[in-house]
C-alpha cells in the first residue's frame, strides 16, 4: 500500500511541482534577434539552421571565429578558409571561393555566400539563415567554429 502511495500520489505531485518551477521561471517568449548569443557551426555537417528567420530590409552581420578541419592536408584553420588558397571545385556548395571556408544561404534554396571570419550584408530575401563549411564531403571533417549573428534594420538617413 505504501509504494502505491508514493508511486501514484507523491512521485507525480513532484514531477508537478517541477515543473510549475519551470514554467514560473520561464517567461515563454521568443529569443529577440538582438538577443541573439554565439552558436557552434560544425564542420562535419551540412547546412545548419541557427534558428534565425531574416526578412527582406534588414541587415545581417555574422562574425566567425574558431578552426576546423576540411582536410587533413592543409591541416586546422579557421573560418576563413584553408591557407592553401585555390579555388573550390565546381561541385562545392559556393564553387570558386576558398575551400573550408564559412559559408551562409538565406532559405533552403538561397544562393550562398562567403562569410569567413565576418560580413554585413543586406537581406533581399524572406527566410531561415543557414550557415556550413565550403565543403563538399564534411564526413571526414573536425571541429567548429563560432558565429555571433546579429541583425538590424538599416539607418534612415536625415534630410
Amino acid at each position: 500500500m505504501k509504494k502505491r502511495i508514493v508511486v501514484f500520489v507523491i512521485l507525480p505531485l513532484l514531477a508537478l511541482c517541477l515543473f510549475a518551477n519551470l514554467a514560473l521561471h520561464a517567461d515563454g517568449r521568443p529569443i529577440h534577434q538582438a538577443d541573439l548569443s554565439e552558436q557552434r557551426i560544425y564542420a562535419y555537417r551540412g547546412w545548419q539552421s541557427i534558428g534565425l528567420t531574416l526578412h527582406p530590409g534588414e541587415v545581417l552581420t555574422i562574425r566567425a571565429q574558431g578552426s576546423w578541419l576540411y582536410s587533413p592536408d592543409v591541416g586546422y584553420h579557421g573560418p576563413q578558409g584553408a591557407s592553401v588558397q585555390f579555388p573550390a571545385p565546381l561541385y562545392y556548395p559556393l564553387p570558386n571561393k576558398i575551400g573550408g571556408c564559412l559559408i551562409a544561404r538565406i532559405g533552403e534554396t538561397g544562393k550562398p555566400f562567403y562569410v569567413g571570419q565576418g560580413v554585413t550584408v543586406p537581406v533581399e530575401t524572406f527566410g531561415p539563415l543557414y550557415l556550413r563549411i565550403n565543403d563538399d564531403i564534411v564526413t571526414d571533417n573536425d571541429g567548429y567554429v563560432t558565429v555571433e549573428v546579429t541583425v538590424h534594420q538599416p539607418e534612415e538617413e536625415e534630410e
